[in-house]
């Protein structure tokens, strides 16, 4: 990097030494040089380089994601799992919840949210914002016909959101799996605005982790869903707080130096509406835009997983990703920008329900260390 302002016949002497050993700036095999499918291979071999040494120096190489007992200090939350960028789950830290005994109970949510419109959102199996096969809109570049889908939004009054969610014969063993599938998942602090009636059934923030973060959640969200729905592999700016009250929700992670083995890619927006017969299709969006999204799906069908693997070789042949159940009355940090996929499994009694705490993550150096991935994944 730094050059030796000698005198002309030095520096033609040191020319002369750096073609000889092949080794310096002059060598005309170089990096720089390198161009075409070579450059590809080399860039993806240092994103792989770079995702293994951050699993053995900072995340640990099983895929497990570390159980705590909480509540943490801030400190401790701080210097063990915030700056080095690592989920855990805490156990103990909303035990203190009203609601974990009273939201098991449909006929309590009811009672308090008896004449409130909540916002359902509304799919044919179960997976809102994610990609849909159809045809002829675009091709994802692998031979299959893609949109980015968003659910039907209905607004509904809580008792009958609830029957549709868990089924109306659910009791009986009765779903089926061509039933449409709901799920009260509306974001952007759906709790206060939707849910406020059942605000002292839970704190409104997370007190330690408020402090180690320096300030209060920017969004509060409360979830119901049954076995069938999916949210798809995805990141968030936000340092995540995600607490199950009910029932358990199943994540599969991956950190953000992963970013290249997700292949986003960008895909037409789309949205279901209601058809003639009331059945969901599926609209193009006007005027079109389009959906960086990511193309994995990390649990194909056993009859699509070998088109998978070809597909997405380095998420399928890579590092196994880290993996775990949240139970209720448990907490999950989830660091921002992280990849999260999440399936969930509903209370004996009724559905899976759960809050989260959206923070304001930091614009530092790590963004900007993350934008840089971004360039350079574009490009394998």
């Amino acid at each position: 990097m730094f050059e030796d302002y000698g005198d002309e016949e030095e520096d033609e002497e040191e020319e002369e030494d750096v073609e000889d050993d092949g080794g310096g700036q002059g060598d005309s095999d170089g990096e720089e040089e390198v161009g075409g499918d070579d450059a590809t291979t080399t860039i993806s071999g240092v994103l792989n380089t770079l995702s293994q040494n951050v699993r053995e120096l900072s995340l640990g190489t099983c895929g497990e994601v570390p159980k705590v007992v909480g509540p943490l200090s801030a400190l401790e939350f701080l210097r063990e799992y915030v700056m080095p960028g690592r989920p855990c789950i805490i156990t103990d830290a909303i035990a203190h919840w009203p609601a974990l005994q009273l939201w098991s109970s449909n006929e309590y949510l009811c009672s308090k949210l008896q004449h409130q419109h909540i916002s359902l959102h509304c799919t044919p199996d179960g997976r809102a914002d994610a990609l849909v096969p159809i045809s002829p809109l675009v091709d994802d570049g692998a031979g299959s016909s893609v949109v980015f889908v968003s659910a039907l939004v209905e607004q509904v009054e809580f008792p009958q959101a609830l029957e549709r969610i868990v089924g109306g014969s659910r009791c009986c063993g009765c779903l089926q799996e061509d039933d449409e599938v709901a799920y009260a998942q509306q974001q952007n602090g759906c709790f206060k605005s939707e849910y406020s009636s059942l605000a002292s059934d839970a704190d409104a923030h997370i007190p330690w982790a408020t402090e180690a973060l320096g300030c209060t959640p920017e969004a509060v969200n409360l979830w119901i869903g049954n076995q069938r729905s999916v949210t798809s592999f995805h990141k968030d700016h936000y340092e995540n707080l995600y607490a199950v009250v009910t029932g358990e929700k199943h994540f599969t992670l991956l950190p953000p130096t992963d970013l290249h083995r997700m292949y986003i890619r960008s895909y037409p927006s789309a949205h279901y509406v209601r058809g003639r017969s009331s059945e969901l299709v599926i609209e193009e969006d006007r005027p079109t835009a389009m959906v960086p999204w990511v193309s994995v799906d990390p649990f194909p069908l056993p009859l699509d997983r070998k088109e998978a693997e070809s597909k997405y070789p380095l998420y399928f042949d890579g590092p196994k990703p880290f993996s775990c159940t949240v139970r209720a009355g448990e907490l999950l940090y989830l660091p921002s920008m992280w990849f999260h996929h999440v399936r969930q499994t509903p209370d004996p009694k009724g559905p899976t329900i759960a809050l989260n705490y959206w923070y304001d993550m930091q614009f530092d150096i790590k963004y900007a260390y993350f934008n840089l991935l971004e360039s350079l994944a574009a490009i394998v």
